[in-house]
């Protein structure tokens, strides 16, 4: 069992064909240090993949920390730097050579392709597996490509963020 999350720069495929490609590799390389930055155990780095991270976890809550703080310093990034996105998901997987393989991982990029700027969604099993030291909304039921069923969706912060708006 593991939890999965993914996190994507927004509008990095259009910022690549505004900046020179120096540029964008200086973004992407800031991405992966913000995650090296925020990551602490039991939560890994696995990779990037172009402009997005993807990092995993045996526990839910240290992820769903990570995951929200690394929104949170994309945002403090300013304006030169994309705000990201994110997508968690939950379940058996398999790790081998350093990645892993399984229907979280595919279910967490899917999700991930469909939340909005600055967000975190997260699946069902993600919602019911984390302490009530978050705030969930529901965020719709969702047709993800390459899955059969309809997904249920939360988005989710912190609980703090309530008293700012």
């Amino acid at each position: 069992p593991v939890t999965v999350a993914f996190a994507d720069l927004v509008g990095f495929t259009r910022l690549g064909e505004e900046v020179p490609p120096d540029e964008l590799g200086a973004v992407a390389g800031r991405l992966e240090e913000l995650v090296i930055d925020v990551i602490e155990s039991p939560v890994r780095f696995v990779k990037t993949i172009g402009d997005a991270a993807m990092v995993v976890s045996p526990e839910t809550e240290p992820l769903l920390d990570t995951v929200l703080t690394l929104v949170e310093r994309a945002e403090a990034e300013g304006e030169w730097f994309p705000q990201l996105r994110a997508g968690i998901a939950c379940g058996e997987a398999l790790s081998r050579a350093g990645d892993w393989f399984g229907n979280p991982v595919n279910l967490a990029s899917r999700v991930t392709t469909i939340a909005y700027p600055a967000s975190v969604l997260a699946t069902d099993p993600v919602q019911a597996a984390a302490p009530d030291t978050y705030r969930w909304s529901q965020a719709g039921i969702r047709r993800l490509k390459g899955v059969h069923e309809a997904v249920p969706l939360w988005r989710v912060r912190r609980l703090e963020s309530s008293s700012q708006g």
